[in-house]
């Protein structure tokens, strides 16, 4: 790869005088402290009884050494059929610090709607920190209608809750390789401006592909699903601007998510309006915006701590994950897998394995105090307690090196 000249205001790598070394040393090491940590409060392992439940022991009760934990705005979206994989996604991903909103778009039957948002008032959302949007649009998968179902889930949990700090967007094809108390306890060393966005902007091939084509998304103004469809036109590349790509999966700053809903600069809404008659525009709009943003630029992890395996196709689209990827998985310090199919034996696994949780019920926590009980998580205590496990060593050690200076800077919108 060559080593390009800047383009004109472009976000071209900071001279090392004018980085903000301090604060990279302040992350390093409070990573190391975390760490430490980690190994030092390891439990030894205590052989359990042939016959007793396939569960770590509960905490006795003292809050985890270290920052307070922060807390998470999780939006879940799918479509027709995924009502039970999002309430199977929403357990294997709570705890009670954070927020959750379930999007299932209008594809999918009132009924399956009706029915999630009753099972959910019945368990996790008694504590009212789950909701499911009554009113979705459809979200085509290709067109700028997932891009707004997106968009709208963000600004609707930015007014639901006013104490998160990072925007969390999974799919119904997502799940989560960590415990929510391994992911909470890991983000609470870190700095609450930092995006973990997997992005580039070398095009390539999607020039001719998903650049420069012209489409139109129905989504946007029927009431019924329909494909989108091409013009026969199609448009330069922009010059006020560089175009950045990459996957759907972000983890947002609270700040910059505002920045995109509700911020006064007029770049999100001009990048919206771009990205509007664009194919896959979900997978661009974020990168774009954050890397031509003088104020966000240098805020952002090359990485959306997703695990994902190619299809070996041109295009390296994900395939689907399954018990011969449990391994790698595992040992891939990702917090998220990305696609797998429905009811799946891996995710059986995953939760055997790695969350500990049984069917029905959330990942068991430090806030699960209901000892001796099938259903520990049934009575909750302080949620400032983190039980965090050995995934959460494996991942404070990824992002310690993702963002060891100046490793942390020659990833950051790079242009190409």
């Amino acid at each position: 790869m060559h080593s390009p000249a800047p383009a004109a205001g472009a976000a071209s790598v900071l001279p090392k005088d004018s980085r903000p070394l301090p604060c990279l040393l302040l992350v390093s090491l409070l990573l190391l402290l975390l760490l430490h940590f980690l190994s030092s409060s390891s439990p030894s392992s205590t052989p359990a009884p042939p016959d007793a439940p396939h569960r770590p022991p509960l905490p006795a009760g003292a809050a985890s050494a270290g920052p307070a934990p922060p807390a998470l705005a999780f939006l879940l979206t799918g479509s027709a059929g995924d009502a039970d994989r999002l309430h199977r996604l929403l357990l294997a991903t709570y705890h009670p610090r954070n927020l959750y909103l379930l999007l299932l778009d209008r594809a999918t039957s009132a009924h399956d709607r009706v029915r999630l948002a009753r099972e959910l008032r019945a368990g996790p959302g008694r504590a009212g920190n789950v909701h499911v949007v009554g009113d979705p649009g459809f979200a085509n998968p290709r067109g700028a209608s997932a891009l707004a179902a997106v968009l709208h889930g963000a600004s609707l949990l930015l007014r639901l809750g006013q104490g998160w700090d990072w925007f969390v967007h999974l799919d119904a094809g997502d799940y989560p390789l960590v415990t929510p108390d391994d992911l909470l306890h890991v983000l609470s060393y870190l700095p609450k401006d930092i995006n973990f966005i997997q992005h580039t902007s070398y095009i390539g091939w999607k020039e001719s592909r998903h650049i420069r084509p012209i489409v139109v998304d129905p989504g946007l103004y029927l009431s019924s699903r329909t494909d989108i469809f091409y013009a026969t036109q199609k448009r330069e590349l922009p010059s006020a601007y560089k175009l950045f790509t990459g996957s759907s999966s972000v983890i947002l700053s609270r700040e910059f998510t505002e920045y995109c809903i509700v911020g006064t600069n007029n770049l999100p809404r001009t990048m919206l309006m771009y990205y509007t008659n664009m194919p896959l525009p979900h997978r661009k709009y974020f990168q774009t915006v954050l890397c031509n943003s003088p104020k966000f630029n240098r805020t952002v992890v090359n990485h959306d701590l997703h695990y994902w395996a190619s299809d070996g196709s041109s295009k390296n689209e994900p395939r689907l994950l399954n018990l011969t990827d449990a391994g790698n998985m595992a040992a891939s310090s990702a917090a998220f897998g990305t696609r797998f199919a429905k009811d799946d034996p891996v995710l059986d696994h995953i939760d055997e394995e790695i969350l500990q949780r049984l069917t029905g019920e959330p990942a068991p926590g430090g806030w699960c105090i209901g000892a001796g009980d099938d259903s520990p998580c049934s009575v909750s205590g302080s949620t400032d307690v983190l039980r965090p496990g050995p995934a959460a060593m494996k991942l404070a050690k990824f992002l310690a090196k993702r963002l060891s200076y100046p490793g942390f800077y020659s990833q950051q919108c790079v242009w190409d």
